[in-house]
């Protein structure tokens, strides 16, 4: 072992045995190759073309490199984060554009796990509405670029996932047998409703329950039963809702075979990322529905540093030690497969 190699070492052994020191819960805020399956990037293109549509998310962006996100990632004991695109997305009308938006952002990406090796996963970015780019998106992808799943919004315009104009991508994602990571985005029916109170406070908690109903009560979930979906935020509201979903399932005629038996068994399926949810509150609510299995730790860089969503969970007091390491690593390994 060399100079070098041997004070990693030791310095990884002190963090090591700082936690242990401080105690279970104080181990999970220390370095231990976690996973984050919810953090933002943003190519210089996409960086460009969002100046002209939001100007003020692209004032939050302007800052932003590969190293901050790497930094964070140090911070908070991150070794891996699967990056995805956020709103405001990339369809603005053109569909061109958009097409170039996806591939550019996905070259991108895929640019900064070969500069990184190791620390970077990708959720590639999808050219929707046009579904005919999306199918052939995804075989790039997964086929040549070799990513992780595929990235979505719960909306675009009035269209929420679940919808039957989404069947040929799920088709594709289903025979796969891929995973699809799902970010809320400002619905058509509500965009800048309470201002200065932003979209992101309310609207993208309720726009990810609006997209769990919709998958679930539509029957689309029972239909596509290979495609895994993870939603962003611990599922938005929709925990506090449970009761009127079940009702729903209760009420529906059984008249389809991808017609829900029950709401719950349907939501236990899927999973759910931490992220800007990694206080008590949220994260009781949704563990009275959802196995801890079904959990994921989620930051949402840059919108959240690593260290505070890490912390959040460690001092919420919902999880064991177990828990909050699975969180944290073994249950997007279980997930994603890797190491």
């Amino acid at each position: 072992m060399n100079h070098i190699d041997r004070r990693k070492f030791l310095a990884g052994f002190a963090v090591a045995g700082t936690g242990l020191a401080l105690g279970p819960r104080a181990a999970f805020a220390q370095p231990a190759g976690r996973i984050d399956v919810h953090h933002h990037f943003a190519s210089p293109y996409w960086l460009r073309t969002i100046e002209g549509v939001a100007p003020s998310v692209a004032g939050i962006w302007k800052p932003w490199t590969p190293q901050k996100s790497l930094d964070t990632m140090d911070e908070g004991g991150c070794q891996k984060a699967i990056l995805s695109v956020t709103t405001p997305g990339m369809a603005f009308g053109d569909n061109e554009q958009t097409r170039r938006l996806a591939r550019d952002a996905n070259d991108y990406a895929a640019k900064m796990r070969s500069d990184h090796p190791g620390r970077f996963g990708v959720f590639a970015a999808l050219p929707f509405p046009d579904v005919d780019a999306c199918l052939k998106e995804i075989s790039y992808a997964l086929d040549t670029l070799k990513f992780d799943g595929i990235g979505m919004f719960t909306s675009y315009g009035k269209y929420y996932l679940g919808d039957p104009i989404f069947f040929p991508i799920f088709d594709e994602l289903n025979r796969r047998k891929a995973v699809l990571f799902v970010h809320p985005t400002s619905p058509a029916c509500c965009v800048n409703l309470m201002a200065p109170i932003t979209d992101s406070d309310i609207e993208y908690g309720t726009d990810t329950t609006r997209a769990i109903a919709r998958m679930i009560l539509s029957g689309t979930s029972m239909k596509y039963p290979n495609m895994k979906v993870i939603w962003s935020h611990a599922g938005g509201t929709m925990p506090f809702l449970q009761w009127r979903f079940m009702r729903e399932t209760r009420n529906m005629p059984r008249n389809s075979a991808n017609q829900p038996v029950t709401f719950e068994d349907e939501a236990r399926k899927m999973y759910y990322d931490t992220a800007q949810a990694a206080i008590a509150a949220p994260m009781a609510a949704i563990t009275k529905m959802i196995p801890v299995s079904h959990l994921l730790f989620g930051s949402d860089y840059p919108y959240l540093t690593v260290k505070e969503n890490v912390d959040g969970l460690a001092n919420c007091g919902v999880f064991t030690p177990d828990q909050l390491a699975a969180i944290g690593r073994a249950n997007t390994v279980a997930l994603l497969g890797g190491s």
